[in-house]
């Protein structure tokens, strides 16, 4: 898969790093010529340009991309790059940081982001998922779907616990990942029971956590 990177920081520069650790061919973009680092990611191309130009992204062959990720330290320059991967190149998967909570808003589907990424939300999501118990944690949203990564974790006396997973009827729109207990992640077989301190992972839309929440935990 061919990726292109736009904004050669730390935080560009490790994300090429571990894609390119996974098999994918990347293209590190910055306008900056003192970010152009490329002894420390040597496997990767570069490219200095404007990320923000029609210009620079033809000479980019953003075409030819999969996916694009908008990490630069700059909301607006994220917003008008995936705006132009997505209308003007088709590039079918759009990733982009958002560094201020307060424009989030912004990173949807209007500006051609399929997924934004907000650093403090997901710490505080984290945060809130090592201390919470017997509640919705959301953990990652997917915007182009309309769907949520969410974690609960069971108290002893949650209404699902002593029940396998056939036994709950759980609301539409929402699909069982995987269930974490003692540090093993288990796959929720239909005949799997469930326990108190289970840490359960779900993909649902934000319409069914409510539903989804009174099935394991009761009212």
């Amino acid at each position: 898969m061919r990726i292109a990177i736009t904004g050669a920081g730390n935080v560009g520069r490790a994300i090429a790093r571990e894609l390119l650790e996974n098999g994918h061919h990347v293209l590190l973009i910055d306008r900056d010529p003192k970010a152009l680092k490329m002894d420390s990611v040597p496997q990767a191309e570069w490219l200095l340009a404007d990320s923000c130009e029609i210009a620079s992204l033809d000479s980019a062959k953003l075409a030819s991309c999969q996916v694009l990720i908008a990490a630069t330290g700059d909301d607006k320059v994220n917003l008008v790059t995936s705006l132009l991967a997505k209308t003007e190149y088709g590039v079918p998967r759009v990733v982009a940081l958002i560094n201020h909570p307060k424009n989030e808003w912004l990173f949807d589907s209007s500006w051609g982001v399929d997924v934004g990424v907000s650093t403090p939300r997901i710490i505080s999501a984290l945060v809130e998922e090592a201390v919470t118990v017997g509640d919705v944690v959301r953990l990652f949203s997917l915007k182009r779907g309309g769907a949520n990564l969410i974690e609960i974790t069971l108290p002893e006396n949650a209404l699902a616990c002593g029940k396998t997973v056939s036994e709950l009827t759980f609301p539409e729109d929402t699909s069982f990942a995987s269930i974490v207990r003692d540090g093993h992640v288990i796959s929720p077989s239909p005949q799997e029971l469930l326990m108190g301190g289970d840490e359960l992972l779900f993909v649902a839309t934000s319409a069914a956590e409510e539903k989804l929440k009174s099935v394991l935990l009761g009212n």
